[in-house]
């Protein structure tokens, strides 16, 4: 029974609001000019297709469903539990669950415990029930590893390789060119295309780099924990996977809340001055006086009373935490919308002095007609090259405020309670070290890429970056 929840319909709404965008673009030749020059930036493409890929995970973890039970005389029953595409392919790593904390690639527990061998009672570190259970004698794991390894590398190659090839298939139909000169524009950081209209060479290496990685966390999933289980046995990997999720979520949901109120009253403000601008410069300012943590944490303590006053509102605790996340979301957008606002009011003040805005007022067009065709246009590169750079600002929002406990709910996987879970465990000796640091390897990932795309991104759309 598919299970469509608040956040998840906002997630569908702008990935399918994205590819109208990507049609109508492709519309205007004088609009493609920009994105053509970012295309060529390999940096630009390898950027891309790694955050693509934090996209797909969150899609694939955005499906929601309930799994179907044996029917009872005919009627259809179905689970409880709300469940994901995503749950069902790593389904492995959901269900290897140990006792307690076992470090990466271990085959023994973290914690001794009280063990009777020949009678007598000693404290030892038992084996894991699935993290190196295959194994006869615990000694060979240095040589398992690297032969699962370089299984599951070898399977990311082939992978990597059949994309090559598809792409060459493609290049070759398309764009007319000969087996050699596709595979040439194809190899990875090749620099005998460097003037190349797309850089497919950073594309194919970013889908090869992405599949070994896959092809070998895959394999050795399937038979240790890779990066450790936390301290009720859970695998570390699965939880800094599902956390992709609530991260790409923070970013993107915050974007589409923020964005028309800061479009609507920066364009407002710079365009009709007078009152309106008075207005709006005394909301925003009065927004900045106060700081933007107090406003948070007031919001978040205020939907925590309400939840916890209507408990019956919910069917179960996903929904709880998905409410949540959609007004943490909402919140962010609502305190974060100034900064935009000020650079739109800025640009539109700028714009509405030229003279084909004066022109088009002498003809007899409208506001709103001038609104559409001349000042929005304009101030399109401020609002793309802005939210880029502020998404990665947003996903380290998340993990701070869910550090200092106000950001998304405790029971939902995301890396900053990865983290805040990680703070208690470096008290410990020895050091439990592989929870903070899987989360800060994916966030750090994310976070670089978004920040490599947004410097490309302002480099092809910002008219004062073009070259005299």
């Amino acid at each position: 029974m598919p299970v469509v929840l608040v956040t998840d319909l906002l997630f569908y709404v702008l990935i399918a609001a994205l590819v109208v965008g990507v049609v109508n673009l492709r519309r205007s030749p004088e609009a493609l000019r920009p994105w053509r020059k970012l295309a060529a930036s390999r940096t630009a493409m390898l950027s891309a297709v790694v955050m693509l890929a934090y996209v797909a995970v969150a899609l694939l973890d955005s499906l929601h469903f309930r799994p179907r039970l044996d029917d009872v005389e005919g009627e259809p029953r179905y689970a409880g539990e709300v469940v994901s595409v995503l749950d069902v392919m790593l389904g492995r790593l959901r269900d290897k669950d140990e006792k307690t904390y076992s470090a990466p690639l271990a085959a023994y527990a973290y914690v001794k415990e009280l063990q009777t061998a020949g009678g007598e009672v000693r404290q030892e570190y038992p084996r894991l029930k699935h993290g190196g259970a295959h194994l006869d004698d615990p000694g060979d794991r240095a040589g398992d590893i690297v032969a699962t390894a370089a299984t599951g590398l070898l399977k990311g190659l082939v992978v990597a390789a059949a994309f090559a090839l598809l792409l060459c298939g493609v290049l070759m139909r398309v764009k007319r060119r000969s087996f050699g000169a596709a595979l040439a524009e194809v190899t990875p950081f090749c620099g005998a295309h460097e003037h190349r209209a797309v850089a497919w060479g950073a594309v194919v290496g970013a889908v090869a780099l992405i599949a070994m990685t896959v092809g070998v966390l895959g394999e050795l999933s399937l038979k240790y924990h890779v990066l450790g289980t936390d301290k009720v046995g859970q695998d570390v990997l699965y939880q800094a996977i599902k956390s992709i999720r609530t991260a790409v979520l923070i970013g993107t949901l915050t974007t589409l809340i923020m964005l028309p109120l800061a479009l609507a009253l920066g364009v407002a403000a710079g365009y009709f001055l007078g009152w309106v601008d008075d207005v709006v410069q005394y909301v925003y300012t009065t927004l900045n006086a106060v700081p933007g943590i107090l406003l948070i944490a007031a919001a978040i303590l205020m939907i925590n009373v309400h939840m916890d006053r209507h408990q019956d509102s919910f069917n179960d605790i996903i929904e709880r935490t998905d409410i949540r996340l959609f007004f943490l979301c909402l919140i962010l957008g609502v305190t974060s919308w100034s900064g935009l606002c000020r650079l739109l009011r800025a640009e539109t003040l700028k714009i509405r002095s030229f003279d084909y805005i004066a022109a088009a007022r002498v003809l007899g067009v409208g506001h709103f007609a001038v609104l559409r065709r001349h000042v929005l246009p304009n101030v399109t590169h401020v609002v793309l090259i802005t939210i880029a750079l502020d998404f990665s600002g947003l996903v380290l929002a998340e993990a701070v405020l869910s550090y200092i406990g106000i950001g998304v709910d405790p029971v939902m996987h995301s890396w900053g309670n990865m983290i805040n879970v990680a703070r208690l465990e470096m008290a410990r000796e020895p050091v439990v070290w592989w929870s903070l640091g899987a989360a800060l390897v994916f966030m750090f990932v994310l976070v670089l890429c978004a920040n490599l795309f947004a410097d490309a991104l302002r480099d092809a759309l910002d008219p004062r970056m073009e070259k005299t």
